[in-house]
């Protein structure tokens, strides 16, 4: 798995899928001959509609978390990449594909989010990106 971290006024963006009650980071499962970020991309465009490319990705870690809705044990590990602001000038994600909405959130919302979002609000806030 892979995910974008979309940052605005001290916000990420998150989705949320149809028929879900939860806030997913955008992004998704890496496909035969993807690497992670061509795959975070790929899906932030799929759900959100921003136009992104690798190169306005940076590494930001990897979370490894109890998976949401899955069996007891079933362990998740999602590759992150920051997106610079400057990839997002002009553009404004709007939920598309299997995503009923955009929501930009803060580690208040971490209760709504799976193990592995509330984990990454954690590491955001550690690094002085979100509120």
């Amino acid at each position: 798995m892979s995910a974008v971290l979309v940052v605005r006024d001290r916000r990420v963006l998150m989705v949320r899928s149809r028929g879900r009650d939860v806030l997913y980071l955008p992004g998704g499962k890496v496909e035969p001959g993807e690497t992670p970020v061509d795959a975070a991309v790929r899906e932030a465009r799929e759900e959100t509609t921003l136009g992104l490319t690798p190169a306005d990705c940076q590494p930001f870690g990897t979370v490894t978390e109890d998976a949401h809705g899955q069996a007891p044990g079933t362990r998740v590990a999602m590759d992150l990449f920051l997106v610079a602001p400057s990839a997002l000038v002009g553009q404004e994600p709007v939920p598309s594909a299997e995503v009923d909405a955009v929501d930009w959130v803060t580690s208040a919302d971490a209760h709504r989010c799976p193990p592995a979002g509330a984990e990454t609000l954690r590491r955001m806030v550690e690094a002085d990106l979100v509120d």
